[in-house]
């Protein structure tokens, strides 16, 4: 015991004084950690994105290739009707959607397509009247086609007036380090005809629409309101799951270096985990937690919350949140653990309320507040 606390009027103050603490402290976090679940509208299967359409509306997608409008004040569910035609297989089919927030009946999806060589990963852009898409236009399609059904990436952002979507190795990993190739990458196109002319990065000797190489399956997309920087978080394969902050041109080193393993045990290829030439994530997990959806959370419902990074964790079926300083991850706590199953999606309301998706048979919406 320390010398001075052999006394016991000390004794009494400093537990007092220690009790107090551990009241306020953590009477506090219980406080805070209490949620309310609202779920909302019909059960859905293998629901992938959400896109907020208006202060009371968000859009959703089925991987089986079905889009929902959907009313988070009553529940009620619309069918879209004229979505792109997908290859729902295994892993693939109609995944993620985005909003235009300048134009905001400019829907942009993210899908698998079927190609002459096989399958891609596709981006189009539809407007939407009357709960029908119309004047669909397909903005890009990835050259990395296969009959493979995994590892398609597949999110969407939107920043100024470029669309960035991610693009996964299809399970050719090598292909990643190819620069005449979309596999493991992240592309960037003007949002209005999918022209890359702007966005070019010839110095590179790479294709012009690719603005980062290197990665394996990213699942995950946010921009950061405060920097503009896009961040992205991908699967790795046993262990060495990921968050990166994207640098134009850069390379993010699949297969080259990762923090995972092989599947059936062992390194992969010389078992590196950083190397020059290489950008290195900014956080990795290990063992992995198969993260999807992302979003930075600025809303005053969860103080808790606020200034740092929600990722959904498809394995732990939780809700992670990646504490932030000075810009960077320095710790995370977890949430909501086994409440949804394999939470797919996040997206944060202007009200700070908390709406996610669970990738399940019978999946559904579900919105978080207090």
């Amino acid at each position: 015991m320390v010398p001075y606390l052999q006394n016991r009027s000390l004794l009494k103050s400093f537990t007092f004084i220690f009790s107090l603490g551990c009241f306020l402290l953590y009477g506090y976090q219980a406080y805070s950690s209490e949620f309310k679940i609202k779920k909302i509208g019909k059960v859905l299967s293998h629901p992938w994105g959400i896109a907020v359409l208006s202060e009371d509306e968000i859009l959703v997608t089925e991987r089986a290739g079905n889009l929902y409008k959907v009313n988070l004040i009553n529940g009620s569910t619309k069918s879209i009707k004229n979505v792109p035609e997908v290859v729902a297989k295994r892993q693939g089919g109609l995944l993620d959607i985005i909003v235009d927030k300048e134009k905001k009946n400019n829907i942009y999806l993210c899908f698998s397509k079927r190609e002459t060589e096989g399958v891609s990963t596709a981006l189009s852009v539809s407007s939407l009247r009357n709960n029908e898409l119309v004047s669909t236009k397909i903005l890009f399609s990835a050259n990395n086609r296969s009959n493979s059904a995994i590892h398609f990436g597949c999110r969407i952002g939107i920043k100024d007036k470029f669309v960035y979507m991610s693009i996964g190795d299809r399970g050719d990993r090598y292909q990643s380090q190819n620069t005449l190739s979309h596999a493991g990458s992240v592309i960037k196109v003007k949002k209005y005809d999918g022209s890359t002319h702007e966005s070019s990065n010839i110095e590179n000797n790479w294709l012009p629409e690719l603005f980062t190489k290197g990665h394996r399956n990213p699942q995950g997309m946010a921009i950061n309101s405060v920097t503009g920087d896009i961040w992205i978080n991908e699967h790795g394969p046993k262990g060495g799951d990921e968050i990166n902050v994207l640098k134009r041109g850069r390379n993010y080193g699949w297969p080259v270096v990762t923090h995972g393993e092989e599947y059936f045990g062992g390194k992969i290829g010389e078992g590196i985990k950083t190397l020059k030439g290489f950008e290195d994530p900014i956080w990795a997990w290990v063992p992995s937690i198969a993260p999807s959806g992302m979003a930075f959370y600025g809303g005053d419902m969860f103080p808790e919350f606020k200034g740092h990074l929600l990722v959904s964790s498809l394995k732990f079926k939780s809700l992670y949140v990646v504490k932030l300083s000075n810009g960077l991850p320095y710790t995370e706590e977890i949430f909501l653990k086994n409440k949804f199953g394999r939470i797919r999606d996040i997206e944060v309301l202007n009200d700070g309320s908390i709406v996610i998706i669970n990738d399940l048979k019978n999946g559904g919406i579900y919105r978080i507040y207090r």
